[in-house]
Order: C-alpha cells, then sequence, then structure tokens
C-alpha cells in the first residue's frame, strides 16, 4: 500500500509590503501621487509663478513683452545667476556663503585694474585673488569645523576692506580701455543678447550636468543631506565642502569681472546686499535651506524672477527700486512656508 507524506504545516508569512499601484506597463509606480505633486512643485513651482507674472504683465504694460525689455531684464539678471550659480551648491550642501556680495565688487575692481594689461590679467587676476577667498571660506568651514555664518561674514568685511584699502577709501576708480577686448566680453552680444548672458547659460547649463549627471553632484546632495552618514559612507565630506565654496568665490569673482567689463569701471559700491539677492534666488527656486535638495534650473527661474519684479516696479513708475525688497521678502517667506509644508506632505504619503 502506497504511503502519502502528511500535508507540510503552513509556514507563518509576513504580511506584504505595502505597494504603490503599478503603471500600465507592470512596473511599479514608485512616490505616491500626493508626494509626486509635492516634489514637483518644490521643484519647478517658481517657474509657473514666473510663467503667470510674464503673461499677465504682458497684458496690462505693453513695453514688457518686447525684445528690448527683454533683452535689458536678462542682462541685468546674468550677473546675479552666475554669483546664484556657486550659492546653489554652497547651500545644497548645507553651508551659506554671505561674502559673494564683498567679492563680487572686489573681483570687478581688480578685473578693471589688470584689464590695463591685456584680456587674460583682467580675468586671471580677479578668479585667483575671489577663488583664494573661497578657498579659504572651505579650509575653515571643512578642516576648522567653524560655522559658515561666521566665516563668510568675516570675509565679507574682509572682501570689502581689501575694496577700500585699493581703491583708496573708493576715492580711485579704475577704468576699463575701451575697444578692448575684454570690454567687448561685457558689451557685445549676439543677436542682441550680450556675452553675459550667453556664459550664464552656458555656466547653468554645466552646473545642471554636474550636479545630476556626476557623482560629485551626488556627494553635495549626500553631504547636504547628512555630513555624518556622507563621512560614514566614505565620501569626501571636507573636500567637497572646500571645493563649493572655491567655486562660489570664483564664480563671484567672474560675475564681478564681467560686470566691470559692462560698465567699464571697477564700481567700489556694487555688491552691497547681492549675497542676500543670491540667497533668496536659490531658495524662492526651491532649495533647502538646510540643505540635501536643490536644482539648478530653479535658481534660474528664481532669479529670473527677482529681475521680473524689479522691472515691473520701474515699468509701474510710481514706485522706487526699495520695493523689490518688499517684493522679494514677501515671496521668500511664502515660499519657505510651502517648503515646510511640502515636505510634510512627502514624509506623508
Amino acid at each position: 500500500m502506497n504511503e502519502t507524506s502528511p500535508a507540510p504545516a503552513p509556514v507563518a508569512q509576513a504580511p506584504a509590503p505595502r505597494t504603490t499601484p503599478t503603471a500600465a506597463g507592470g512596473g511599479a509606480i514608485r512616490p505616491a501621487a500626493g508626494q509626486r505633486v509635492a516634489e514637483l512643485l518644490q521643484r519647478q513651482g517658481v517657474l509657473a509663478v514666473l510663467l503667470t507674472v510674464v503673461i499677465v504683465a504682458s497684458f496690462i504694460y505693453p513695453t514688457f513683452a518686447t525684445l528690448d525689455n527683454a533683452r535689458g531684464v536678462t542682462i541685468q539678471a546674468s550677473f546675479l545667476a552666475v554669483v546664484a550659480l556657486g550659492m546653489t551648491m554652497v547651500i545644497i550642501t548645507g553651508g551659506i556663503d554671505l561674502s559673494v556680495g564683498s567679492v563680487f565688487a572686489l573681483g570687478g575692481v581688480l578685473a578693471a585694474w589688470a584689464s590695463q594689461w591685456g584680456f587674460l590679467a583682467a580675468l586671471f587676476v580677479p578668479l585667483v585673488v575671489c577663488g583664494a577667498i573661497g578657498l579659504l571660506n572651505g579650509f575653515l568651514v571643512a578642516r576648522a569645523g567653524m560655522a559658515p555664518f561666521i566665516v563668510t561674514l568675516a570675509t565679507l568685511l574682509g572682501a570689502r576692506g581689501l575694496l577700500l584699502a585699493f581703491t583708496d577709501e573708493g576715492a580711485t576708480t579704475y577704468l576699463v580701455p575701451k575697444g578692448s577686448a575684454f570690454a567687448e566680453l561685457g558689451q557685445g552680444s549676439v543677436w542682441g543678447f550680450g556675452y553675459p548672458i550667453l556664459i550664464a547659460l552656458v555656466l547653468f547649463g554645466v552646473g545642471g550636468l554636474i550636479l545630476q549627471r556626476t557623482s560629485f553632484g551626488q556627494t553635495l546632495f549626500a553631504v547636504g543631506g547628512s555630513s555624518d552618514a556622507a563621512t560614514l559612507m566614505g565620501l569626501p565630506v571636507a573636500r567637497t565642502k572646500i571645493l563649493v565654496y572655491t567655486l562660489s568665490g570664483l564664480l563671484a569673482g567672474l560675475a564681478g569681472a564681467l560686470n566691470a567689463a559692462r560698465l567699464s569701471s571697477g564700481v567700489t559700491i556694487v555688491g552691497v546686499g547681492m549675497e542676500l539677492d543670491a540667497i533668496s534666488a536659490v531658495v524662492i527656486g526651491g532649495t533647502l535651506l538646510i540643505g540635501g535638495a536643490g536644482s539648478i534650473s530653479g535658481t534660474l527661474w528664481g532669479v529670473l524672477l527677482l529681475a521680473v519684479i524689479q522691472n515691473l516696479i520701474n515699468q509701474i513708475g510710481s514706485l522706487n527700486s526699495s520695493y523689490q525688497s518688499v517684493v522679494s521678502g514677501g515671496f521668500l517667506i511664502v515660499v519657505v512656508v510651502a517648503q515646510r509644508y511640502l515636505a510634510r506632505s512627502r514624509r506623508t504619503t
């Protein structure tokens, strides 16, 4: 007689993890719908606001929607955009750079002074000096363990003091030779759009590729998310911080040099409060002040939004430029509150 083995006892199984609905092709959709919406608003919400403001302003003010006005807005925004690009990478790592306004002004004066020796000198001198200031910031933050706010506040004062000493308390203004190649860099154009605009766009394109397509870019997010965790993962945290602060100094110096070429002189009073404009543009663009999240494109839209606001104030005519600070501050408060709400929504979905 054939004997059959007893049926095996049922094995207790852990409850299946919760999954999101599957897509038509069978793959699981990772984030929930609410989380995707929150991420989209955080990254591209400023673009929607920018487009809305531009469309409404175009109907209200006929002179706003003109090619000449677009050229003026973008050329003014290009210098802040270059500075804000470096600020974006610093903030993604969880840092801050308050020195960029003074470094911007110092770079312009050094470029105008060095332009008498030619194009290369006009670019090399400000980049070396401003890059050295950024390197100092990064070394003190990463190696000495000092707070970024204190370090960059000190170099803000130091760079401004160096600027005043170099120009005899602002009494000396260095001029860029007319018709020189360096002056052409700031005043020349392609299809009516100045070289500074094209340079800013190229830098943003390169910055976007670095942030999204390279291991260095991913390291920035990891360091900003948690420096301790990044260290445990074996990532070069100190070297990364030094590099981003150095890059911020270099870009601020480059922006100052381009501005000097545009104005044909090293103006000593520029750059005051520019660090706050750069931070505002970065945060409005969706980069978290606590670090770990952000985008290059968001910063570009944030810069353009601030430039459009300033242009609209000029279009109104009855308002002075101080209202830009009021509006920018209002936008900043709204964006920070919205970021906290969106971050909470992403955690709960």
